[in-house]
């Protein structure tokens, strides 16, 4: 009699078992909230756009995934919004390019708590209950800095232009030059701006710079200002005596090889939020992360690799660019197939 109830339980426990991965392997269709907090580039068109492509693509492997997107330029509270907003519509995931590193902590936690996916892309978050999917930010700014002082032979006179000031992605670029250039006595950073990722205050910032410092030999620009910058060391007359980082902008990739410049540029794709959706979908399916796949300063990031533009390498970006529109930038993607590298 007790090995028939032994049995019986038994027969029970793998008939819901059975049940459960029946409904796990069901469960093909997921809803993911998309939340941009700054539409001030054609970059970050581009990074919905992407990632509403990867969504897509998801069809042909038999899953459905549905995104909301909302993108909008506000502060942080607007962006808790975002994601509020998300909550109460009961999404799955949620994907954000967030305006602060810290500040969402309070309502990632409340999606936890709803059992929502939270992963963040193009700035890392200190959240407990949220991962990051995208580059090293700091790792992007070291390459392009290594690149300018091997470009100066290590001594020079530079100015540094910014993005926007108390962003995290920011602080972390900020962060990984300054360790760069600390390395090279020689190389002197006289001053630096910030210019806001904005192609024409990096332009107003880089005339202010060259009228205060004439004599300068080279500049470490981000992207987004980087085309404005070298319109004004064009415009001054000193393009053939200034090394300077660039873009991955189509139309700035054209000029570089026109004109021939002396720069270097770090790839931030645009795909990073593609890439965050594609690790996201596979996490939802059930899938569990290696061990030890986690790092940074938070020990929640995923780094994903970081292209990089220079003379050798300018004749493939300007390929892959063929086609594209101006504002079309070098972007690459961690489809699903390699994404599986992350997880068991």
């Amino acid at each position: 009699m007790v090995n028939g109830i032994t049995t019986r339980r038994g027969l029970l426990t793998a008939a819901a078992v059975l049940a459960m991965s029946g409904a796990a392997s069901a469960q093909q269709s997921y809803k993911i909230g998309l939340s941009n907090g700054w539409v001030g580039s054609e970059w970050r068109t581009q990074m919905i756009e992407e990632a509403q492509a990867a969504a897509a693509a998801w069809k042909a492997k038999g899953v459905n995934v549905e995104v909301v997107v909302q993108s909008s330029t506000v502060d942080v509270q607007g962006q808790i919004g975002h994601v509020r907003n998300f909550v109460n519509q009961g999404v799955n995931a949620i994907i954000i390019n967030p305006n602060s590193p810290t500040a969402f902590d309070p309502v990632f936690a409340q999606a936890k708590a709803r059992n929502i996916l939270v992963v963040s892309t193009d700035a890392e978050v200190s959240s407990k209950d949220a991962i990051y999917v995208g580059i090293d930010q700091k790792d992007w700014a070291v390459k392009s800095a290594e690149w300018l002082a091997k470009a100066l032979n290590g001594k020079g006179n530079i100015v540094t232009i910014n993005g926007i000031a108390g962003h995290p992605a920011n602080e972390m670029r900020v962060a990984g030059y300054r360790e760069v250039f600390a390395k090279h006595p020689d190389i002197k950073v006289l001053n630096q701006a910030n210019a806001d990722w904005d192609q024409a205050k990096g332009q107003q910032a880089m005339q202010n710079l060259l009228a205060t410092y004439p004599a300068l030999n080279g500049v470490w620009v981000q992207d987004g200002m980087a085309d404005g910058a070298w319109r004004a060391i064009d415009a001054a007359g000193k393009k053939d005596q200034t090394a300077a980082t660039g873009e991955i902008r189509k139309d700035f990739l054209t000029r570089w090889s026109e004109q021939k410049l002396n720069s270097g540029a770090s790839v931030n794709p645009p795909g990073v939020m593609a890439s965050a959706l594609n690790v996201a979908v596979l996490r939802l399916m059930g899938k569990e992360f290696k061990d030890g796949v986690f790092k940074g300063q938070y020990g929640n990031a995923i780094y994903i690799p970081i292209p990089f533009v220079d003379n050798a390498s300018l004749p493939a970006a300007l390929k892959q660019a063929d086609g594209k529109p101006g504002y079309w930038s070098v972007t690459a993607v961690v489809t699903p197939d390699e994404a599986q590298q992350y997880f068991k």
